[in-house]
Parts: structure tokens; sequence; C-alpha cells
């Protein structure tokens, strides 16, 4: 079973960047796509990005297209997604997620990790 690890969330002002990482045990890592989603207080799970099983397929949620970049290492089972250009509205907690295809639905993807907050102050 796919194990899943957030890392680097933290609070910073609108217009920094910051970097999460996910790390990835248990399970054959290179089978999996992998995504990344955001969750708001008192909002569902939306989707922020997937990548495919060899890293040369992404997909984005519209407003972060231009300003996140999702990549992986699948020698070292980890996924990063670099986050430029911060906004408040991006404040959520993050999750890495697991499973076959490259979502955006989050019924698409099998395995969560504990997630990791961000804070994006004005």
């Amino acid at each position: 079973q796919v194990q899943l690890r957030e890392s680097g969330g933290g609070l910073v002002q609108a217009g920094a960047s910051l970097r999460l990482f996910c790390v990835a045990s248990g399970g054959t890592f290179s089978s999996d796509v992998i995504g990344w989603f955001s969750q708001a207080p008192g909002k569902q799970r939306e989707f922020v990005a997937s990548i495919s099983r060899s890293g040369s397929r992404t997909a984005y949620r519209t407003s972060v297209k231009d300003r996140f970049s999702i990549s992986r290492d699948n020698a070292k089972n980890t996924v990063d997604l670099q986050m430029n250009s911060l906004k408040p509205e991006d404040t959520a907690v993050y999750y890495c997620a697991a499973g076959p295809r490259m979502g955006p639905e989050p019924e698409t993807f099998d395995y969560w990790g504990q997630g990791t907050q961000v804070t994006v102050s004005s």
C-alpha cells in the first residue's frame, strides 16, 4: 500500500514562493499518477495539478497554471510542487495523492497524504 507524506507548507506573504514536497513509500511509485489537491476551510477539495507516471505529461487547474509547476523524481519517490506568486486565495491545506489517472476528480486517486498547510497573508 502506498503511503504519502507532504511537507514544505508554511506562512508566507503574497507574492512569495513555496515548494511543497511529497514523498512516497510502499507500492511502486513509478506506476502511479501523482496529483496535488487543495482544500480551503469550508470548501471542497480541489484539483491543483497532476503528473503522469513518467513525468512527461502534466495538468493544472486554470488559476495556477502560470504560477505552479509540478515535477517528479522516480528514483527518489518524490513529487514537488513549486508555487510562485502566491495569493491569499491559495491559502489551503495541500494534499498529494496517488492513483491510476490524471484526475481532476479526487475520486480518481486512491491514496492520500495527511496534508500540509499553506497560508498566504495579504
